[in-house]
């Protein structure tokens, strides 16, 4: 073989490579995007559901407006924030949202007519049912930012990043999970 040839080898090798890298950042920053927007799915479930509860409730009791007032002031602020890129301002809103949530079995406990009426009781356990499911939503989204980030610091793919900066290199924010659901995933064991 001559040094030609080689050197042309060597270079479509080194082009494959590039390309084959280049393709799994780009499949890695779309399961990113593909969670966030199961994240979404989970957040607009939720936000309906509140209002089902609330127009439910609305005949037992005044908490309801107050809460009503601060979903709907909460949902405006995350999808303002969401409209003008600010995913922390989101984020945050959206926890806010979720602590709301988690404090409506203490205000049921309050109403023992709420506690028997058996819609309340079907809405109120689809709220904890979508708050788990938004858990696992955002957990598959922080551990695909994980696997994105870790993918893209890796030798060899790190300079393919850096070449292609503006393609391939993002800094997705991280979803927080509350407190309470961070010790409860921490404390799980499996029970036989």
């Amino acid at each position: 073989m001559s040094m030609g040839t080689i050197i042309l080898l060597l270079v479509i090798a080194i082009s494959i490579i590039i390309v084959m890298i280049y393709n799994r950042i780009i499949a890695l920053i779309e399961a990113v995007r593909n969670n966030q927007k199961q994240i979404d799915i989970q957040l607009d479930r939720r936000f309906k559901v509140f209002e089902s509860l609330i127009n439910v409730v609305k005949k037992y009791m005044d908490y309801e407006q107050t809460t009503l007032k601060d979903v709907v002031a909460l949902r405006n602020q995350a999808q303002q924030a969401h409209a003008h890129g600010n995913e922390q301002g989101r984020i945050a809103a959206e926890n806010k949202i979720s602590d709301i949530a988690s404090n409506l079995n203490l205000v049921f406990e309050q109403y023992p007519q709420l506690k028997a009426n058996e819609n309340c009781m079907q809405l109120q356990e689809e709220i904890v049912s979508t708050e788990n499911k938004l858990a696992y939503a955002k957990q598959a989204y922080n551990d695909s930012i994980e696997r994105y980030n870790a993918t893209k610091k890796s030798f060899f793919t790190e300079m393919v990043v850096t070449a292609f900066h503006t393609k391939l290199s993002f800094d997705f924010p991280y979803w927080q999970l509350s407190e309470a659901k961070v010790a409860e995933q921490e404390s799980y064991t499996v029970k036989l």
